[in-house]
């Protein structure tokens, strides 16, 4: 009955930690934007960005020193897979003008009309993905 506390826990912290840049900075927690903001040329912010990374990074040791392991991962694809769904997800990311923690958890809270299409559109290209692929119409 408590499984679905850690979720909620986790979803918590993201809501609080997006709320919280957003009122310290004016800034929206959107990782891509944040990741690429700091590879830029002109990263004249970038102690911010390095400090919301590196606390991104910091979760499963955190977890780990309050949990007393790791945190279980299952990754059941190949390495060649897990590169080309990585450089799809990056493009992807360009083409829409924001990630999934941008549009998805900034975006909707602002009610912002680019989000929810964004949202739209890769909640359905993922439900169509799992289809194909658990059905075998990708076989």
């Amino acid at each position: 009955m408590n499984a679905f506390l850690p979720a909620l826990a986790g979803g918590a912290l993201i809501g609080a930690s997006a709320a919280l840049l957003l009122l310290a900075n004016g800034r929206i927690a959107g990782i891509s934007g944040i990741l690429g903001g700091l590879l830029g040329t002109a990263a004249r912010d970038g102690a911010w960005r390095i400090a919301f990374l590196v606390g991104l990074l910091a979760g499963p040791a955190l977890f780990r020193l309050t949990a007393g392991h790791w945190p279980e991962a299952r990754i059941g694809a190949s390495w060649p897979m897990l590169v080309a769904a990585g450089l799809l997800v990056g493009f992807g990311t360009r083409l829409g003008s924001g990630c999934t923690s941008g549009h998805g958890v900034c975006g909707l809270a602002r009610l912002s009309p680019r989000s929810f299409a964004a949202v739209a559109t890769f909640m359905a290209a993922a439900i169509v993905t799992v289809f194909l692929v658990r059905h075998g119409a990708a076989r």
